[in-house]
């Protein structure tokens, strides 16, 4: 078959392998399928998911590397790059951290307000 099947929402945006909407500048990462009824299907799927979506199939001729040759007359504008999610995961993990390593320490109010030991007990701290 020298022909695939994209889909594309009401933004211009086209579905993508892992089910999220990308402008099409890469057609490698695009969802595509050489079969209409499979297209079709997914559609449907991701309309249901969001009912805001408008959905269209978008029919694709094939280069040589096998991936979809898009008429640039329906890309839509370039999409800004976005952070990589792991990252975004290493940046939120350190500023939990931090909040709770700030909320659990001392202030050196609460430390002088504590009671002192007993002379005849032991503390932890003495063992």
């Amino acid at each position: 078959m020298t022909e695939v099947y994209l889909l594309q929402n009401q933004d211009k945006l086209f579905l993508s392998k892992q089910r999220t909407w990308l402008d099409g500048r890469d057609p490698a990462v695009l969802y595509r399928s050489p079969n209409k009824d499979e297209a079709v299907n997914e559609m449907f799927e991701a309309s249901s998911k969001d009912y805001r979506q408008r959905v269209s199939l978008v029919s694709c001729p094939l280069n040589e590397r096998r991936n979809p040759i898009i008429d640039p007359d329906i890309l839509p504008p370039p999409q800004p790059k976005r952070r990589d999610e792991s990252s975004l995961e290493l940046d939120l993990d350190t500023t939990d951290t931090q909040t709770t390593n700030s909320e659990t320490e001392a202030s050196p109010i609460d430390t002088a307000a504590a009671p002192e030991p007993e002379s005849g007990t032991i503390t932890p701290s003495q063992v």
